[in-house]
């Protein structure tokens, strides 16, 4: 038996972020910022429509009126500014929750505050967030890395990449939490330091986890879909081995072991939130083939 995960594949942001590029494309040339998603069927199936996949650097060389998709990632202000200084125009498909995030970061950095971001440094959408702050906020991926470059005797507020790990965060946000305590209370003025965890994580990719995790321990082998940029897709990935060491990591069906199911009744495929529907169902059919074709 081999079964698709229902919670598996596209998050909202990703889905709106593809309509708009569909429904642009019909209009004529469309180019996109980075990849639109970070899978590479996608990416190629869209470039089969017309879409072309450009840098920011490119937006130098763009004739005038050319129209530009910005992905669900969100970019910084500095592209907004230089296309609107070449003439370009730009279709913003940034996910509103990424929005929302940069919108808060620009409060509290305005504000004076310290921005921190849990995060990879040079994830798309970390570039846009630290962008908000002109490239003055502190980058991490662990509690020791917090310690080590935040400047705990500022006012200081911890943001988080949507597609991070919620327990990491919250280790974070505590050891940071617990090394301004310490210091106040060295202080002889004992001055009160401000300190905001704001959890930003995608509700839409936490809430995904338990799912995953029963989905994960109901079959026999799990067969996880998702392009090797992706961060959610590693992510999720680790979630689901955690739960049922059958689980195995491939990008495209051509990747799939066939000794991986041998002695296996119960097949189950799921990816990340850039796992397009389509290739999903495509593995599904591939393994239903080899293994009726074992069994003849």
């Amino acid at each position: 038996m081999v079964s698709i995960d229902k919670s598996a594949g596209f998050c909202w942001g990703v889905v709106r972020a593809i309509d708009f590029a569909t429904d642009n494309l019909q209009e004529g040339k469309l180019f996109s910022l980075g990849d639109i998603i970070h899978n590479n069927l996608e990416v190629n199936r869209l470039k089969g429509l017309g879409l072309e996949t450009i840098s920011t650097e490119d937006l130098d060389t763009l004739p005038r009126g050319s129209r530009v998709l910005i992905r669900a990632h969100g970019e910084p202000p500095s592209t907004y500014k230089k296309a609107f200084e070449r003439g370009i125009t730009l279709i913003d498909g940034t996910c509103p929750v990424v929005t929302k995030v940069q919108e808060r970061i620009r409060k509290f950095f305005d504000n004076g505050y310290q921005v921190v971001i849990f995060g990879k440094k040079d994830h798309a959408e970390v570039i846009g967030l630290n962008g908000v702050t002109g490239g003055q906020a502190v980058i991490v991926l662990s509690a020791d890395e917090a310690l080590a470059n935040v400047d705990c005797t500022r006012p200081t507020v911890l943001f988080s990449q949507t597609t991070m790990d919620k327990p990491t965060f919250q280790v974070i946000a505590q050891t940071l939490r617990e090394r301004i305590e310490k210091l106040e209370i060295g202080t002889i003025e004992e001055t009160a330091i401000e300190f905001h965890a704001k959890d930003t994580i995608c509700g839409q990719v936490f809430g995904r986890e338990r799912k995953l995790r029963e989905f994960a321990r109901s079959h026999d082998v799990v067969i996880f879909i998702a392009g090797k940029k992706s961060s959610n897709g590693k992510v999720l990935f680790h979630i689901a081995h955690e739960e049922n060491t059958n689980t195995y990591f491939i990008e495209n069906p051509e990747e799939l072991d066939y000794s991986w199911f041998t002695g296996k009744s119960s097949v189950g495929i799921t990816g990340a939130t850039s796992t397009p529907q389509w290739v999903m169902e495509l593995v599904k059919q591939e393994i239903e083939k080899n293994l009726n074709d074992s069994h003849r």
